[in-house]
C-alpha cells in the first residue's frame, strides 16, 4: 500500500477529510489530518492491508473513519495526538527560541537600517533626520522603553551624543554598508549600557523595567506551577494504572470498566506529564541562568562604578568595554524573560488537552471506581523492586548493565521513554521502569523493566516482545510519540509528506549539551627539515635520485670511525690436496734447418739458387 500511496492521494485524501470537519464545524489544521490518517492507517482493527492496492471505497472508508474520529470529542486518544501535534509544531528548544527572536528584531529593524545605510545626506537638515533614526534604531535595538515615550527618546539621544556626536555623521557616511550596520549594533549597546549604569545611578532609566527582580519573582512562581500540574497528571496516572492492574486481576471489573477508554485516557497523561517534564527542565535551566547573570551583573556594574567614580572625562578605551559587557549581561536577561513567558505559555495551552479527563472521570466517579484498589505511585514501585536484580548467570547470550560496572550508567538510552518494556504489549500500561533491576541490552539499544520477572519474560525472546510493542502503537498511535517509536514508522508516506509540507518534523531526538577539550599542540613541535614546497626543487631531486642508479658505492675510513669498535672473523682454510698421475716421458726431435744459396745473384746475369738441408738426422738426437 506504501507504494499506492502517492503525494498526490495522499493530498487529496487529507485535503477532503479537513474539508468534510470544516464542514461540520471543525477547523483543524492539515497536520493533525494527516497524523490522523496515519494512525487509522495503521489500526489493524481497521483492516488496511499495507501490501494492497488502495481502492476508490478504500479512499472513502478511510476518509469516514478519519472523519470520525476527528469529531469524537469524547476520545483522550484524540486529545492526546491533538496535544503531541501541538507541541511538536509550537516548541522550540533554548536556542532555536533566542535564534528566531533574533530573526524577527532583524526584520522589523530592516526598514530603519535601510534608511541609515543607504542614505546620502549632504545638508545639515538631511544629516539631523539621518542622526534622529540611529537615535530611534539604537532605542529599539535596545528593547528599553517605548520609542513614543519623550522621556525615552531624550536619554537615548545624550546617550548617544556623549558617544556618537553629530560631528562624527560625515566620517559614518564614507564607511562601507557593513561597517555602517556593525557600527550601529556597537552603538546601540553602548547606549544601552550607558542607560543601565545611569539607571543604577539614578540619573534616569525611564521605561526600563528591573528585569531581575522580575525573574526572581516570576520563575519560583512559574516552578510552583508546573509542580502543581505535574503531580496532579501523576496522580491520575497511578489511579489509572491501578484501575487497568486490577482489571486483569479480577475478571469480574472488566465488563464494568470496560466503556471507560482507561488506556487511551492513561496515554493521555502519560503524554502531558513528558510535556510538563520539558518545559519543567527549561524553567529549572533558566533560574540558573538567571542566578548566575545576577552575579555577573553586580560585579560588572561594581567595576564600572569604581572605573568612573564621578570623573569628568575619562579614556573610551577604558569605559566603553564595561558598556558593552553591562548591555551583553542585559540582554541576557531580555532573553530568560522571553523563554521563561513562551515556556508558560506553552504549559497554559497544554492544559487544554487534559481536559477530557474531567469530563470522563469526575473526582466522584473515580473515587468509587477506586473503593478498595491500591494506588501505588512510580516512586512507590521503584522502592519495592530496588532489592531485586537480574542474575547474570541465568542468562548466557544476553548482556546486562548495572550501575556499578556501567560507565555514564544515567546517560544510557532507554528504549520507550524509560517505561517497561514487557507491560506495554502484554499488559497496554505504561509501569515506570527500575534500571536498578538491570537494563537490558539487545541489538545495541536499552529496555528496563517493571519487577524482575518481568526482565525474565522479556529476556527470553526480545524480539517477539518488542514486535507486540510495535502492534500496540498500531493499536494507540499516540504511543508513537510516547514511546519514541517514530523511527519504525517512518516508511508511511502521508507522515512524511506532510512534515515536508508543514516544515516542521515530528520526530525530536534527545539533545543535550556536550563539550571536550584537547591540547593545542599534543605532541612537541617539529620541523621538517627536509620539506620542500619548491616543484622544480623536488624535480632536481628526484633527478637526482633517479642518477644513483649509474654511481659506485665508495667508502672511506676516518680517524673518528676507524677505532669505533673490534670486528673478528673466524674462517677454515683450504686443505692440502695431491694426487698421482702415469709418468711423464718426452721426445725430442731436430729442428729443420733448410737454407737457400745465390738468392743475391752473382757476376754473372743469370741467378743460380742452390738448396742446402743441414737438418741432423734423427739418429743423432
Amino acid at each position: 500500500m506504501s507504494g499506492e500511496l502517492t503525494q498526490s492521494v495522499i493530498k487529496r485524501i487529507i485535503r477532503q477529510v479537513g474539508l468534510e470537519c470544516a464542514a461540520r464545524g471543525q477547523s483543524l489544521s492539515e497536520t493533525l489530518v494527516a497524523f490522523m490518517v496515519k494512525a487509522v492507517v495503521l489500526d489493524p482493527r481497521n483492516d488496511f492491508n499495507m501490501d494492497r492496492i488502495l481502492t476508490e471505497n478504500d479512499t472513502q472508508d478511510l476518509i469516514q473513519l478519519c472523519v470520525t474520529r476527528l469529531l469524537d470529542t469524547t476520545n483522550p486518544s484524540l486529545s492526546t495526538i491533538k496535544m503531541q501535534v501541538y507541541f511538536d509544531m509550537n516548541y522550540a528548544n533554548r536556542d532555536e527560541l533566542l535564534s528566531e527572536q533574533e530573526r524577527v528584531l532583524e526584520g522589523k529593524l530592516a526598514p530603519v537600517v535601510r534608511a541609515i545605510t543607504e542614505s546620502g545626506p549632504r545638508t545639515q537638515e538631511e544629516m539631523e533626520n539621518v542622526y534622529q533614526k540611529i537615535v530611534t534604531y539604537a532605542l529599539l535595538r535596545s528593547g528599553l522603553g517605548s520609542p513614543t515615550d519623550i522621556e525615552n527618546v531624550r536619554e537615548v539621544t545624550a546617550a548617544l551624543q556623549s558617544v556618537f556626536p553629530q560631528t562624527e555623521m560625515i566620517p559614518f557616511i564614507s564607511l562601507s554598508k557593513k561597517d555602517k550596520e556593525e557600527q550601529l549594533k556597537d552603538l546601540a549597546m553602548l547606549v544601552k549600557g550607558i542607560r543601565l549604569y545611569n539607571k543604577q545611578c539614578q540619573k534616569g532609566g525611564s521605561g526600563i523595567d528591573d528585569l531581575p527582580d522580575i525573574l526572581n519573582e516570576a520563575i519560583p512562581s512559574a516552578t510552583r506551577t508546573l509542580d502543581e500540574r505535574l503531580n496532579s497528571c501523576q496522580l491520575l496516572a497511578h489511579r489509572y494504572t491501578a484501575l487497568l492492574e486490577s482489571m486483569q486481576e479480577d475478571p469480574h471489573r472488566v465488563s464494568h470498566l470496560r466503556t471507560f477508554k482507561l488506556k487511551e485516557a492513561l496515554f493521555n497523561v502519560r503524554q502531558y506529564e513528558a510535556f510538563l517534564c520539558i518545559l519543567q527542565s527549561n524553567v529549572i535551566t533558566s533560574a540558573r541562568e538567571v542566578e548566575s547573570l545576577d552575579v555577573q551583573f553586580e560585579a560588572a556594574m561594581m567595576v564600572l562604578k569604581n572605573t568612573v567614580q564621578d570623573k569628568t572625562s575619562i579614556e573610551f578605551k577604558e569605559v566603553f568595554p564595561l558598556f558593552m559587557e553591562l548591555s551583553k549581561l542585559w540582554t541576557s536577561f531580555q532573553d530568560e524573560m522571553l523563554l521563561l513567558s513562551f515556556f508558560t505559555n506553552m504549559a497554559n495551552n497544554l492544559q487544554q488537552f487534559l481536559e477530557i479527563q474531567s469530563q470522563l472521570f469526575p473526582e466522584e466517579m473515580l473515587a468509587s471506581l477506586l473503593e478498595g484498589v491500591t494506588v501505588k505511585s512510580d516512586e512507590e514501585r521503584i522502592k519495592e523492586t530496588m532489592e531485586t536484580r537480574v542474575n547474570v548467570s541465568d542468562f548466557k547470550n544476553q548482556e546486562w548493565l548495572f550501575p556499578e560496572t556501567t560507565d555514564n550508567f544515567d546517560q544510557l538510552l532507554i528504549q520507550y521513554h524509560g517505561f517497561c518494556a514487557h507491560s506495554i504489549g502484554v499488559k497496554g500500561i505504561t509501569l515506570p521502569g527500575n534500571p536498578a533491576i538491570g537494563i537490558l541490552k539487545h541489538k545495541a539499544k536499552y529496555y528496563v523493566f517493571s519487577s524482575k520477572e518481568a526482565a525474565y519474560i522479556f529476556a527470553q525472546d526480545p524480539d517477539k516482545f518488542i514486535q507486540l510493542n510495535v502492534e500496540k502503537a498500531k493499536q494507540y498511535a499516540e504511543l508513537i510519540q510516547l514511546l519514541e517509536l517514530r523511527h519504525q514508522f517512518e516508511y508511511l508516506v502521508p507522515h512524511a509528506q506532510t512534515r515536508k509540507a508543514s516544515k516542521s518534523s515530528m520526530e525530536r531526538l534527545p539533545k543535550r549539551d556536550s563539550g571536550t577539550q584537547t591540547d593545542t599542540h599534543i605532541l612537541p613541535p617539529t620541523i621538517v627539515r627536509s620539506y620542500e614546497w619548491n616543484e622544480w626543487e623536488l624535480r632536481r631531486k628526484a633527478i637526482k635520485l633517479a642518477n644513483l642508479r649509474r654511481k659506485l658505492t665508495h667508502a672511506m675510513q676516518t680517524d673518528l670511525s676507524h677505532m669505533r669498535r673490534e670486528n673478528f672473523t673466524q674462517v677454515y682454510l683450504p686443505k692440502d690436496v695431491g694426487t698421482q698421475t702415469k709418468r711423464d716421458n718426452s721426445t725430442n726431435v731436430p729442428k729443420p734447418q733448410i737454407f737457400l744459396k745465390g738468392l743475391r745473384g752473382g757476376s754473372s746475369p743469370t741467378t743460380h739458387m742452390v738448396t742446402v738441408d743441414l737438418t741432423r738426422p734423427l739418429d743423432e738426437t
